[in-house]
């Protein structure tokens, strides 16, 4: 399996546990959204609650240049360490849901 599929399968599984202890509600719906065409992957809460909307990005993954890019995490989870551990090399993990000038002092890819 070349490298991009199987980085594509990591980030599909890592969603799939995140998502499967997000308890549904009646009124908001957990969605995981596998782009492998384009290579984005999203987990997401849809709905409402009362009189509020509820429209989340709970988890993004970008896949670009070969590279896993983790776009939004609003959990308390650790998905890039989650990667490493699966045996994604650091390298190959761009936080972008950083600045670009700060990359470079993170543990993982810069770009």
């Amino acid at each position: 399996m070349d490298k991009v599929a199987q980085y594509r399968e990591y980030v599909q599984t890592l969603l799939s546990q995140y998502a499967k202890d997000d308890a549904p509600d009646n009124e908001v719906e957990v969605q995981l959204i596998f782009d492998t065409q384009r290579d984005h992957y999203q987990w997401m809460n849809v709905g409402w609650q009362q009189f509020d909307r509820i429209y989340r990005c709970i988890v993004h993954f970008d896949i670009k240049d070969g590279k896993i890019w983790l776009q939004q995490n609003l959990t308390d989870l650790n998905p890039a360490e989650e990667l490493v551990e699966m045996g994604v090399p650091r390298e190959d993990i761009v936080l972008g849901l950083q600045p670009p000038y700060k990359r470079q002092y993170t543990e993982y890819g810069a770009a």
